[in-house]
């Protein structure tokens, strides 16, 4: 069973990925920006993916308004910069969650077609599935997401009919 971090690692973490964020920007030509770093600050202490929509809510929600071309644009950017993956949920939906080096805080998700409840998941078997499935096709697997569509418990299960 997968331990979960302390709040203060994870603290820890998402600092260390909004610190890379802004060098890479930087690094990159970007000039530092206000809605870069509010974009940068809102994913770094996310567990989850959100989409371009919910974070421009969570934005006007703490007083940091970032008109939404803005978020989109620095959303492209942290993507292309390979700072943020985005994970097609279905329905034209895009979410978008930090990446961070060397697999930390990977996971998967799980998407209720009925609600649009994204829920986060982990599992070292399905991990080492994906590891046996590579090597015996010899293929180096760079990354992979994996998500699963049906409803939560919340919409409960369709009718077997």
């Amino acid at each position: 069973m997968p331990q979960t971090p302390h709040p203060d690692a994870e603290q820890a973490g998402a600092s260390v990925w909004a610190q890379r964020a802004a060098g890479r920007l930087a690094d990159a030509g970007y000039r530092r920006g206000g809605a870069r770093q509010a974009v940068i600050d809102l994913l770094a202490g996310q567990p989850c993916a959100l989409s371009a929509l919910e974070i421009e809510e969570a934005l006007r929600a703490s007083a940091r308004q970032v008109a939404r071309a803005s978020v989109y644009r620095v959303l492209d950017e942290l993507e292309q910069l390979k700072l943020v993956t985005r994970i097609e949920v279905g329905q034209g939906i895009s979410r978008y969650e930090a990446l961070h080096p060397h697999g930390a805080h990977h996971h998967h998700h799980l998407v209720c077609d009925d609600c649009g409840k994204v829920i986060p998941f982990e599992d070292e078997e399905l991990e080492r599935t994906i590891d046996r499935v590579a090597r015996r096709v010899a293929f180096d697997v760079a990354g992979h997401e994996i998500v699963l569509h049906g409803s939560c418990g919340d919409c409960g299960t369709p009718d077997a009919a």
